[in-house]
């Protein structure tokens, strides 16, 4: 895919895009020494699906990856894989929702390599489930924030003084095309996903003059294990975690605000031009996609 503006490739829902707000981004140039090559890369989710597969296409590029997730053994899985493949790579088991861990892993992290070069904000959760389905379960949505912003944010505010005391720094936080397209069913994910996007674009904005740049991808269907639990898979156009992690690398390399699909960009603009059609093609979808049996509690 071409990072160029105007260009775009096929992506799950709709065709992946860089936004014209992107302009003034670095644009890695193929051929050329990447810019992660003997850098340091922290993945947050590394464990699996896109996390996993980022993890290794960046350590292909010549950085060392800094791996982290709650499971150790599939950590330690993926860490190997990297060292046979000839990259480096070491492993931080961390559960981002205790707060103490993250600020010890923080100071662990920057006592080794003074700062992180690039973060990558993986590590989520997804629930799908109508809101007839979650009058009594307010935990839900206490449990996707803690995990897909509180625990991105701790995070990333642990590492960004040290970013910014370096003069650069850059961080990708991966989204979902919902948090433009608003979409029924995913009201306790898509709000926490929604409340990192912005984050994000306001950091960006602060740290603007100190060389560290925040972009947001926001990805259609992937087919990880997170999602196809969802059970939202059968029938649609998706990607492979391996085709969502090169994307990743190339917003790691090519620093743009946003990246997303047509899908998301046709719904924004539908809800901003035609609130209340939009609304009326949104309950339709909702009706048309019933709720997984795991959401019925079946």
């Amino acid at each position: 895919m071409g990072a160029l503006r105007g260009k775009t490739g096929a992506v799950g829902d709709g065709l992946l895009w860089v936004t014209p707000r992107a302009r003034a981004r670095r644009v890695f140039r193929p051929g050329a020494a990447s810019p992660l090559a003997g850098r340091t890369v922290l993945v947050t989710g590394a464990s699996s699906g896109i996390g996993e597969a980022t993890a290794i296409a960046v350590a292909r590029r010549g950085a060392t990856v800094l791996l982290l997730a709650r499971r150790t053994e599939e950590l330690l899985r993926v860490q190997q894989q990297i060292l046979d493949d000839g990259g480096e790579a070491e492993v931080y088991p961390c559960d981002l929702t205790d707060g103490p861990a993250v600020e010890e892993l923080v100071a662990k992290m920057l006592a080794a390599y003074g700062a992180v070069d690039y973060l990558v904000n993986d590590a989520g959760r997804s629930i799908r489930r109508s809101m007839s389905l979650t009058y009594d379960r307010f935990h839900d949505f206490e449990r996707m924030m803690a995990v897909n912003y509180f625990g991105a944010v701790r995070l990333t505010m642990g590492l960004l003084p040290a970013m910014v005391e370096q003069g650069s720094g850059h961080v990708v936080n991966v989204t979902s095309w919902g948090v433009q397209a608003k979409l029924p069913k995913f009201g306790a994910y898509l709000p926490s996903k929604t409340a990192l996007d912005t984050w994000a674009r306001i950091a960006g904005r602060e740290t603007y003059a100190d060389g560290v740049t925040f972009s947001n991808v926001r990805f259609g269907l992937v087919l990880t294990p997170m999602v196809m639990a969802n059970g939202v898979t059968e029938g649609r156009r998706a990607l492979t975690a391996d085709q969502a992690g090169e994307l990743v690398v190339r917003a790691l390399e090519d620093r743009p605000l946003t990246m997303g699909t047509a899908a998301g960009r046709s719904f924004e603009l539908l809800n901003l031009v035609a609130p209340r059609f939009s609304d009326a093609v949104a309950h339709r979808m909702h009706r048309k996609a019933p709720d997984s049996v795991a959401a019925r509690g079946r």
